[in-house]
């Protein structure tokens, strides 16, 4: 009688092992075997900023760097409609074409993969299409969270929040305990059009945190909070 041997384990594959997509992002909803499968179809490819993202069937893990998402308007200008930072999942389920247009705001790695890889896993585990809409629910709360801060806060308090909103969310593994620096992804008048103000308002507000000394600003980009509290208590939540 023949005998039927164990399927041997499949271990996580070493590319996956330290991916912060696999412990914080989409990959984590992934069984080993899974993740292999992923591993084999993916490429890692880095993208330069200013490079609008194609919809070309494709779904990302974005590794580093900052993603734009804009709507274009009737009259031909462009409004920012929210960001991306490591581990977001960029993509679409059930839906051919995205609505608005993302562009790598900084230089950035993507992990890219075919759509249909994720939809059939979908149908096998119903935990990833949870990951999905935990996704989409958090992207929920943070447009409810700044149509909040757009529509009712003070300009020192846009300024505040859009602060914090950078420095929880750029590269946070890199960050020393107690001490966070980063460079702004976006020129300041990039920034005064996210918010609604002006761009002589955002550098008045700017200097003001500086002179309080709740940031430093290091050649107009590079900001170091001197105590995130105080920056938390600016934001007027």
């Amino acid at each position: 009688m023949a005998v039927i041997q164990d399927a041997q384990p499949v271990s996580i594959p070493a590319i996956c092992e330290s991916c912060e997509a696999r412990h914080g992002g989409l990959c984590g909803a992934l069984k080993a075997g899974q993740l292999a499968e992923l591993a084999r179809a993916s490429s890692r490819h880095e993208v330069l900023a200013g490079t609008e993202l194609p919809d070309d069937g494709t779904y990302s893990n974005v590794l580093s760097g900052v993603v734009k998402l804009t709507r274009n308007l009737s009259d031909g200008r462009q409004q920012i409609v929210g960001f991306h930072f490591a581990p977001d999942f960029l993509g679409r389920p059930f839906e051919a074409k995205r609505p608005i247009k993302a562009e790598a705001l900084t230089k950035m790695t993507l992990c890219s993969f075919p759509r249909t890889i994720i939809d059939r896993m979908m149908d096998d585990t119903p935990q990833i299409g949870q990951r999905l809409l935990q996704h989409a629910l958090n992207e929920l709360d943070e447009a409810r969270d700044w149509m909040t801060a757009l529509g009712h806060k003070t300009a020192s308090e846009k300024v505040a929040s859009f602060l914090l909103m950078i420095a929880r969310n750029i590269d946070p593994a890199n960050h020393p305990a107690g001490s966070i620096s980063f460079d702004l992804p976006l020129s300041r008048a990039d920034i005064a059009d996210f918010l609604g103000l002006t761009i002589e308002t955002v550098s008045r507000e700017l200097s003001r945190l500086r002179s309080d000394g709740v940031i430093r600003i290091v050649n107009k980009r590079h900001i170091s909070l001197e105590s995130v509290a105080q920056l938390e208590e600016r934001r007027g939540d």
